[in-house]
């Protein structure tokens, strides 16, 4: 990290499907001064992106200069590909599942089949 004093912000790419654009989801939360209830909230960043970030990367990005009417951020670097988190979140559910061994089952030797001509069904006897 540089020692400049620009603000930096860690969101969620929520959109991509601009040129060198990207949207970006900065969620807060903070307590009422005077209730204290713990208050959720989100602002969505219009971000210029040289690094080509894809939905659900979680970013790191810093202002800038104006870039064109919205947008006055940079994406500064990628902390986490959304691959990365879909790989993560598997991986949890597989340690978490147990590993179960199955063995080949054949066929037990003492089931015998009946041949075909011997069953009759509704049909053949309206046929007679």
């Amino acid at each position: 990290m540089s020692t400049n004093n620009r603000r930096r912000l860690e969101g969620t790419v929520s959109s991509a499907n601009m040129i060198k654009t990207v949207k970006v989801r900065v969620d807060r939360s903070y307590r009422h001064p005077l209730y204290g209830k713990v208050i959720r909230s989100h602002k969505n960043y219009l971000v210029h992106d040289e690094i080509g970030c894809q939905p659900g990367d979680i970013v790191c990005i810093v202002e800038s200069r104006p870039i064109s009417k919205r947008k006055r951020w940079v994406v500064q670097e990628v902390l986490r590909r959304a691959s990365e988190a879909v790989l993560a979140a598997e991986r949890e559910v597989l340690i978490d599942e147990p590993i179960i061994e199955t063995e080949a089952l054949d066929e037990p030797e003492d089931v015998v089949e009946e041949p075909e001509a011997a069953i009759e069904g509704p049909d053949d006897e309206a046929e007679e």
